[in-house]
């Protein structure tokens, strides 16, 4: 993909999920806007504590709770990707909002995205074994990433 590609997609996330506030009637501050640019575009997966940080650095009068409120109702509506972990350290996914697998690092935290084809086929087989009615489902790969497995 090109970075021109890339930019669109972003735009077209964020359109999504402005049009989807929008037809709930929600204020769009400045640092509600921030919220989504973040979750629109971000591929590290953030923490709440993560996005507030950043929308901070622009607007410094934004409060933990905006971001908790803007976060809860973009999960609501389905425009954003929640990765609940035992220690409470949640992550959020607002640029691919629906289930996919994650690699996830055990000793760094970083999470990344890959394309595995056989997904749609693994659900499919979860569907004819079980009888089961999926609604979502998560698959979450743990280990080393290569710069940790660098570092030793």
């Amino acid at each position: 993909m090109t970075n021109s590609e890339i930019t669109t997609q972003k735009e077209d996330r964020l359109a999504q999920m402005l049009a989807k506030l929008k037809g709930r009637d929600f204020r769009l501050t400045p640092q509600r806007l921030a919220i989504l640019t973040i979750l629109a575009s971000s591929e590290d997966h953030p923490t709440v504590d993560g996005v507030y940080k950043e929308v901070r650095s622009k607007f410094p009068t934004t409060s933990i709770a905006t971001v908790y409120k803007t976060i809860a109702l973009l999960k609501e509506l389905n425009e954003v990707l929640e990765l609940g972990f035992p220690d409470g350290s949640n992550r959020y996914d607002g640029n691919r909002p629906y289930p996919h697998p994650h690699a996830i690092c055990i000793k760094c935290k970083k999470i990344l995205d890959p394309e595995i084809a056989s997904v749609d086929q693994l659900s499919e087989e979860m569907v004819q074994k079980t009888g089961y009615v999926l609604s979502f489902h998560r698959l979450d790969f743990f280990g080393l990433c290569p710069d940790c497995q660098k570092k030793g």
